[in-house]
């Protein structure tokens, strides 16, 4: 059963990781989708292939989800592109920069908070429009375990990702008189190629820590998306979704 069939989703940085792994769920159930890359044009160009090979419309967007012309030109382009409107909105780029609050810079925080919250701010505007005229519309904004309980080195990250409960929680509540909902996804630790560098002596501590035993992947938070992008959550506004294999239980 595909439950996205027919739908057009936009998800943002998407070449590679958690978005990567949305891509291909989404279309595997019959979204249509519009992704954005920052530099990885390679790796963006070879999912725009896998994902039209799945039957569905697909396109990859070099764009930068934190700036706001940037992000009204995009949906400008997408609604030209891909016939039927928006449906789903997935608001997943983002950037660490860790440090010791005592040695980070003031320019790595204001990175931080300008790609992970400012760009929700700015594609949540750029497709408010759209969603307002259809009467309809699923916005989904990626945020972190770190951002519901904090995590020492990261008060740039846990900020903008705490943030980001903040800001969907009241989009929420503004819009969901006109039938469009928004929901936050909060992972966990999720291995992808990032965290293939890492020590394996530290991952296996963060694994024997979860209460699963295993860190998550990125369909684990494909699964929870498709599940809030879908008509299986129509009752389903301004909450948040830890999918962290009950490490904050």
């Amino acid at each position: 059963m595909k439950l996205l069939q027919g739908k057009n989703a936009i998800i943002t940085g998407a070449s590679r990781g958690i978005g990567k792994g949305i891509a291909q769920i989404f279309a595997q159930h019959g979204a249509n989708v519009a992704f954005t890359y920052s530099s990885s044009a390679a790796a963006a160009e070879e999912l725009e292939k896998e994902l039209i090979e799945l039957g569905v419309q697909a396109k990859a967007y070099k764009s930068n989800a934190a700036n706001f012309n940037d992000s009204q030109e995009l949906v400008a382009n997408i609604l030209k592109d891909f016939e039927g409107g928006i449906d789903i909105l997935i608001n997943n780029a983002g950037i660490t920069k860790d440090n010791l609050l005592m040695r980070i810079s003031e320019d790595d925080f204001d990175k931080v908070i300008e790609v992970n919250l400012k760009s929700v701010f700015n594609m949540t505007k750029a497709v408010q429009r759209t969603m307002l005229k259809q009467r309809k519309g699923s916005i989904i904004n990626m945020s972190s375990v770190v951002g519901v309980k904090g995590n020492a080195g990261q008060t740039n990250y846990a900020a903008s990702k705490a943030g980001i409960i903040g800001f969907s929680k009241s989009v929420a509540l503004e819009l969901g008189s006109r039938n469009i909902r928004c929901n936050v996804v909060a992972p966990g630790f999720i291995e992808t190629e990032m965290t293939a560098s890492l020590d394996e002596k530290v991952v296996e501590g963060w694994r024997a820590g979860i209460p699963l035993k295993r860190g998550g992947t990125p369909e684990d938070i494909a699964n929870a998306c498709v599940y809030l992008g879908s008509d299986l959550s129509a009752y389903v506004t301004g909450q948040v979704l830890n999918v962290d294999g009950g490490m904050l239980t």
